[in-house]
């Protein structure tokens, strides 16, 4: 920009000189270099836009690739991502089923709900290290999906593993596998292979169910002295507990997928979030949701409604 105001300078002294009486026809030598200067002004300005937009292209693509592992390998970047994503979780799992078998917290239902909690949203937190490629999502659904095979497995019997019942169950029977843990896994499958992290309903439908399903049993239990008129089993603190935390998940997650560019954050997609949180609260409170299991009711809701607003 100062060797642009330079020539600009150097203009306008030339136009003054012209202007004097003695120089009533400027020579052929004078009015090439006024033109060269002009020239070369408005190629000055030119590259210095064009590299402006490339410096803006190359830090908003650095930002989106920050957390990749292997930027110039994305097949090795997502096997080693999906290897490490597998360990996380598997580590959470170990962690809360150590806590259930040393009885170090003996409330064996609020262990179950910190599983609940922790592992779908830790899970959620992995995804900015599998690279842009098609087969990330495919590859990183691979490790709840192996959760999937891992509650049949428990859950029919054929492999026994007592911290891990004693952490995802109610009663401690290992057929309760087959249902809300079964469900819990198939949804964080379904959520990151069909919606992925460029889809605001995948933060929806994983957030409202753990954050959200997950802190309404907790409050509820312990402040929900106060029952819905509608529902004898539910209380009005745990149906706050489970809107507030499921919405304020998905903005949360909104605003880190978005510092990714994964998705763009506005006003309109934190209505969508709200509404998402209300409806899944609403059906979380029928009786349905008890009878069949709210691990199935509130992600399909939540997928169904976000498909609508978001």
């Amino acid at each position: 920009m100062v060797v642009i105001d330079v020539f600009q300078h150097y203009q306008v002294n030339h136009l003054r000189l012209l202007q004097l009486p003695h120089l009533k026809k400027p020579s052929k030598f004078l009015l090439t270099r006024l033109e060269n200067s002009d020239n070369f002004s408005s190629i000055s300005r030119r590259k210095s836009q064009t590299r402006f937009k490339l410096f803006k292209v190359k830090a908003s693509s650095s930002l989106c690739s920050t957390m990749s592992l292997f930027s110039q390998n994305p097949m090795v970047n997502d096997i080693t991502s999906t290897v490490i994503t597998s360990g996380v979780a598997l580590f959470c799992l170990q962690f809360w089923g150590e806590i259930a078998k040393r009885r170090i917290i003996k409330d064996q239902i609020l262990i179950r709900k910190f599983v609940h909690i922790n592992i779908g949203l830790v899970f959620m937190l992995m995804w900015p290290i599998f690279s842009f490629r098609p087969q990330a999502a495919y590859l990183a659904a691979l490790v709840p999906g192996v959760n999937i095979i891992r509650m049949l497995v428990l859950g029919l019997g054929l492999i026994k593993d007592e911290s891990m019942v004693m952490s995802m169950t109610r009663s401690g029977d290992y057929r309760e596998l087959l249902k809300g843990p079964f469900y819990y896994a198939s949804t964080a499958t379904l959520a990151c292979a069909v919606y992925w992290r460029t889809s605001p309903i995948a933060i929806a439908i994983i957030c409202n169910l753990c954050a959200g399903d997950g802190l309404a049993d907790i409050m509820g239990r312990r402040f929900g002295k106060k029952k819905l008129p509608h529902n004898r089993n539910k209380s009005y603190a745990g149906s706050i507990a489970m809107a507030i935390a499921g919405f304020l998940a998905s903005i949360g997650y909104m605003h880190f997928f978005s510092q990714f560019g994964f998705i763009k954050e506005s006003p309109s997609l934190v209505l969508g979030f709200l509404i998402v949180s209300l409806a899944t609260t609403l059906v979380e409170s029928l009786s349905i949701s008890t009878e069949i299991d709210d691990n199935l009711t509130v992600p399909l809701t939540a997928a169904l409604v976000g498909s609508l607003v978001l």
